[in-house]
């Protein structure tokens, strides 16, 4: 069997790179609907030996505006943070904080028991930990 040498092709690698690019925006950056702003709040995903756990970042947000549920193996977290309006006349120099809806579909790295599935909001994050399914734990086989 003959192999060849694989050519490196610039442009299909910057393609790549814009696309990964364009993700990273469009995750990071808040984005209009029916003139709407709707975000995604950060965040983070790991797993331990018995369970995954899913931590987001929604600080400003109440506990009562906030909506989890699990389907198609992946986390779907929505609500909304609602703006803080006073009548006050302000000069403001610098608006940066987001308000309104938020969305966030996160593909869980594992099958999950989704009837074990807890949530907890505190201080700002949103923590959910979700038991692994039986299939998705690792067993040790013992050689005879």
């Amino acid at each position: 069997m003959r192999r060849g040498i694989a050519l490196w092709n610039p442009f299909a690698e910057m393609e790549r790179i814009r696309r990964e690019f364009d993700r990273l925006l469009e995750e990071l950056l808040p984005r209009e609907e029916a003139g709407e702003r709707i975000f995604a709040p950060t965040v983070d995903v790991y797993e331990t030996d018995k369970e995954v756990v899913v931590k987001v970042e929604l600080p400003g947000v109440k506990k009562e505006d906030i909506e989890v549920s699990i389907r198609d193996n992946a986390l779907h977290i929505r609500g909304e943070k609602k703006e803080e309006k006073e009548e006050k006349t302000e000069t403001y120099h610098r608006l940066e904080r987001v308000y309104g809806r938020f969305e966030r579909v996160v593909p869980l790295p594992t099958e999950v028991k989704v009837d074990t599935a807890k949530a907890e909001f505190k201080d700002g994050v949103l923590e959910i930990r979700i038991a692994k399914a039986e299939s998705a734990k690792e067993r040790k086989i013992e050689i005879a």
